[in-house]
């Protein structure tokens, strides 16, 4: 603590950043419970001959929030795998990802750096149908690249590693950056795919649309079931809000301590005010009763003993030996407040 009991500049920013990491984490647990009350209460809805009579009677022949699970099928065209033969797909993406090896010059290791250096995506329309044949009944998806989490199956994936010289080598030493090589990802979205959507079902005409919903609910097209989806975004949640605690606590810990020693503080100078006050009445009766001489050579805290010891370092003469032993641990001097470390008897003669 600085002077008058204020918090040091370094205590204060602890202070500050703890806070402000803990405000951080607690909005991004309330994001993400919010995201999983709405998933838990999104309506579920049946691919089935009934979907249709569903949306008729919901208002504005639209479900805001509703889950479907149905098996990817094309409208048109399909995308075919540049890598693997008779692979179908709807959406395609294809990544070459830099990793390479960055010298920190704070740490003094070598850490591993990734970067993506071109990544292309294609897509073209399909539409979610029953597992079981025969049903007659699609739904459309749309923009299925705004999902928050589009399931995508990686087909194909190669390492090409780097090739160096020997001056490669050293030049790659003294720049601090070690390439390792370019990896080749092909991720897919296969026809066929179960599919478990859940965003806004409207009815367009005779079309029956899956698209992103209006209430800045995530979007999702997932390949796991609904049951392992909504299991994944309560884990989240758990993850999140224990971190909220543990930085909350930090942040109660550190408020406690500051307020600790301004406590300990303003103690200390209360109990000094008194002792002074009381050294000044003494004073008074003093000089009112038996003069200047007395008053000069009387212990300063009990002003009935004659001063005894010599307080080191600091050297103040004040006290009667019993008040020393009186005073409170740690003991200080109590004309100037400093630490009391060794004590040498006065003589006088």
């Amino acid at each position: 603590m600085e002077g008058g009991g204020r918090p040091s500049a370094a205590q204060a920013v602890l202070l500050a950043t703890s806070t402000a990491i803990t405000a951080l984490l607690y909005s991004i647990y309330r994001q993400k419970a919010r995201v999983a009350r709405g998933l838990e209460g999104a309506r579920k809805v049946r691919l089935d001959g009934d979907l249709r009579a569903v949306l008729l009677e919901a208002p504005g022949r639209c479900v805001p929030y509703a889950v479907i699970e149905g098996v990817v099928r094309s409208v048109k065209d399909t995308l075919s795998s540049q890598f693997v033969e008779n692979c179908k797909g709807v959406v395609q993406r294809l990544t070459l990802q830099e990793h390479k090896m960055v010298w920190n010059r704070t740490t003094h290791l070598w850490n591993d750096y990734e970067k993506i250096i071109h990544q292309r995506t294609s897509t073209t329309p399909f539409d979610l149908v029953p597992a079981e044949d025969g049903a007659g009944v699609t739904v459309r998806v749309m923009k299925p690249l705004e999902a928050a989490e589009l399931g995508l199956e990686t087909v194909y994936e190669k390492f090409h590693p780097s090739v160096q010289s020997f001056t490669d080598v050293i030049g790659h030493y003294i720049s601090g950056e070690r390439p390792k090589g370019i990896q080749e990802t092909e991720q897919m979205l296969k026809v066929g795919t179960a599919l478990t959507g859940v965003g806004e079902l409207v009815l367009d005409n005779a079309t029956i649309k899956l698209q992103p919903p209006k209430q800045g609910m995530p979007y999702y097209l997932s390949s796991l079931d609904f049951q392992s989806l909504l299991q994944k975004q309560e884990s989240s949640v758990r993850f999140w809000k224990i971190l909220t605690v543990v930085f909350g606590f930090a942040t109660c810990a550190v408020l406690f301590f500051l307020l600790r020693k301004q406590y300990r503080h303003h103690r200390e100078r209360q109990h000094l005010r008194q002792m002074q006050e009381e050294f000044r009445q003494a004073q008074e009766r003093l000089g009112s009763t038996e003069g200047g001489e007395v008053l000069k050579n009387a212990c300063v805290v009990c002003l009935s003993s004659t001063k005894s010891c010599v307080f080191l370092e600091c050297g103040h003469v004040c006290s009667c030996h019993e008040c020393y032993q009186a005073l409170p641990d740690p003991k200080k001097c109590p004309i100037c407040r400093q630490g009391i470390t060794r004590v040498v008897p006065l003589y006088n003669s």
